[in-house]
């Protein structure tokens, strides 16, 4: 399926079981939408029931959502340069790839990854390595990875364009493409807050990766300003982007063509449905 019109979605919670994810994207009017398919904060994970796995996969049918990503844990960390938690994380990446096959997603959102004091070059090489084992011997069938931009903390890497590109060129075997975050992108020093700077980026991407490995959007305002270097969320129109800037990113065919998952706050002022309500009128003004 590909996106014949402006998708939007969210990320919704698995509490209760997997097919809950897709009631509450229903409920909330979802096009598509991105869930954890496990504890997102612990090494382990529990066993998925056939049952369940049925029973996820007949209501996302049902429900005609496309797409379904899953983002994976955040304790792994692909770049790692410490030998445990490298082997763990990539074990974890494994069974994160595993499941996702088994739920029929479209994609598997991954941070880069952090390898602290080693140089960026070295964490990128041990990040696709760890893309390779994890996926040796997989037929992902329709399941692409996604590289996440991240916003530039630490010593993390993916914040440059020409970093994920470096990645995406060496892996040459398993499906991968990118999540562009639109905070993380603000924040790493790309001013997409104005038109010229929206225009600069685009051009920036066409020349580090090409659009057409752009597969989906995080679509987040940003509580950083532009270069902060920090990863803090806000709701659409709320932050250092702002309203303008959403309407005209929503309006620009190159990005208006990829679905947008939503990973804005939820809190006393605004929730889901708002956010989703509020880049849905931008897009169509």
């Amino acid at each position: 399926m590909t996106a014949d019109r402006f998708r939007v979605g969210v990320h919704t919670s698995i509490a209760g079981g997997l097919p809950k994810a897709i009631e509450s994207a229903v409920a909330r009017g979802c096009d598509g939408l991105q869930i954890f398919a496990r504890n997102p904060r612990g090494w382990t994970a529990r066993a998925l029931e056939l049952d369940e796995v049925c029973a996820f996969r007949e209501a996302r049918e049902q429900a005609d959502l496309w797409p379904l990503a899953i983002h994976s844990v955040y304790l792994i960390n692909l770049a790692a340069q410490d030998p445990v938690i490298l082997e763990r994380s990539r074990q974890a990446f494994r069974e994160e790839v595993e499941r996702g096959l088994l739920l029929g997603a479209d994609y598997l959102v991954v941070h880069p990854g952090n390898p602290v004091t080693a140089p960026a070059e070295v964490g990128i090489r041990t990040a696709v390595e760890s893309i390779r084992e994890a996926t040796r011997g997989l037929d992902l069938a329709g399941l692409t990875i996604l590289l996440e931009n991240t916003a530039g903390q630490g010593s993390s890497i993916g914040c440059h364009f020409e970093q994920l590109a470096d990645m995406l060129a060496m892996l040459d075997g398993p499906p991968v493409g990118v999540c562009l975050d639109t905070a993380h992108t603000l924040a790493a020093g790309y001013d997409i807050a104005t038109e010229k700077g929206l225009k600069a980026t685009a051009r920036l991407i066409e020349r580090a990766f090409g659009f057409e490995r752009i597969k989906l959007i995080h679509c987040n305002d940003s509580k950083a300003p532009c270069g902060a270097r920090v990863d803090r969320h806000q709701h659409i129109g709320e932050g250092h982007i702002g309203a303008e800037a959403f309407r005209r990113l929503t309006h620009t065919l190159k990005f208006r063509r990829v679905p947008f998952i939503l990973e804005t706050p939820i809190d006393e002022a605004h929730d889901d449905v708002w956010n989703i309500n509020r880049l849905r009128e931008l897009a169509s003004n």
